[in-house]
């Protein structure tokens, strides 16, 4: 059997820059946390916690954020920005550098004519209903992504046909060498297929779109279709990270993995979903070393079995073993 683990992105961290950039923000009286438990914040519900985390509520926090960082190198102080944790997998000693998760001041959304624009802690169902009610349709797609409007923008999150930069016209954004933030144009950054070009610790602050106009029922109805197609497809009541893997061209990952007699398969408390095999499900207790042993095994087999390399859509974070 050939066993084929994803790779995680495990920076070293400077453990004394880190501690002189939590002290700068809790001066400028930011609550941040040590050794905050970061299950709690993934759909996963596995993994460490962070060394360091703090919940910027509005524009001028996440500013002070980021002239904190400004005179730090990014493997020295590694930002990981949280939305909802989808798609995301940390590894069980956790995160050796800083987690940021916008906090309420950032779950707006307003209209102007045909212009929505949104912060970017909002959820993207949320904002799917809101703009429904509306009467303005284009973001249907979103109406079951289990992510905010910056995580979004970031994966490029799609389903149904349709995906996050479609009908995207700009993005708000900051960054440590950018702290009083600049707008993107779509063109700017790149989209592609579950992925995006955005600058290196650079944060969504919120995103505008061009949407269309049409009767709100018929939206509803859409919006309605793509919550019953997810209801009955995917495991939505077990913990899960959504889709695992990445379609390849002309293919499903989750037809794939089943063609390969991988439903069911598994290791500890992590499982493929019986229900939908792009999907592995965690029972209580499970580690995030059997979600990505897991993760390794399946590709190997589909692999294997004739099928191509999958390559994962979930990110992995953290130290795990063999992986870097």
């Amino acid at each position: 059997m050939s066993h084929l683990t994803p790779v995680s992105w495990d920076p070293p961290a400077d453990a004394v820059e880190l501690d002189r950039v939590t002290a700068a923000l809790a001066d400028g009286g930011l609550d941040v946390r040590a050794d905050q438990p970061l299950h709690r914040w993934t759909t996963l519900g596995v993994g460490g916690p962070a060394r360091a985390y703090v919940e910027p509520r509005d524009p001028q926090e996440l500013q002070l954020v980021m002239r904190a960082l400004a005179t730090t190198e990014a493997d020295a102080v590694p930002l990981l920005v949280l939305g909802r944790g989808s798609n995301l997998l940390v590894a069980d000693t956790g995160w050796p550098g800083l987690v940021l998760r916008l906090g309420a001041g950032f779950k707006w959304h307003r209209r102007d004519g045909r212009s929505v624009s949104a912060g970017a802690g909002l959820a993207m169902p949320a904002l799917a209903a809101w703009v429904a009610a509306e009467g303005l349709a284009g973001l249907e797609f979103a109406a079951g992504i289990p992510a905010t409007v910056g995580g979004s923008v970031r994966m490029n999150a799609g389903a149904h046909g349709g995906q996050t930069a479609d009908l995207l016209e700009t993005v708000e954004l900051t960054a440590p060498d950018r702290p009083g933030g600049w707008q993107a144009r779509r063109a700017d950054l790149a989209f592609g297929y579950r992925r995006s070009a955005l600058p290196a610790r650079s944060v969504v602050v919120a995103a505008r779109w061009t949407l269309r106009p049409d009767e709100p029922a018929s939206i509803r109805s859409r919006l309605d279709e793509h919550r019953a197609w997810r209801r009955a497809t995917q495991p939505l009541r077990q913990r899960n990270c959504g889709s695992v893997f990445t379609n390849p061209v002309g293919e499903s990952a989750g037809r794939l993995v089943e063609a390969a007699g991988l439903k069911g398969r598994r290791c500890g408390g992590a499982q493929v979903s019986e229900k939908h095999a792009n999907f592995i499900v965690v029972d209580p207790g499970t580690f995030a070393a059997d979600v990505r042993t897991l993760i390794g095994e399946v590709r190997g087999l589909v692999h294997a079995a004739g099928g191509p390399l999958l390559e994962p859509e979930v990110r992995l974070v953290g130290h795990f073993e063999g992986s870097s």
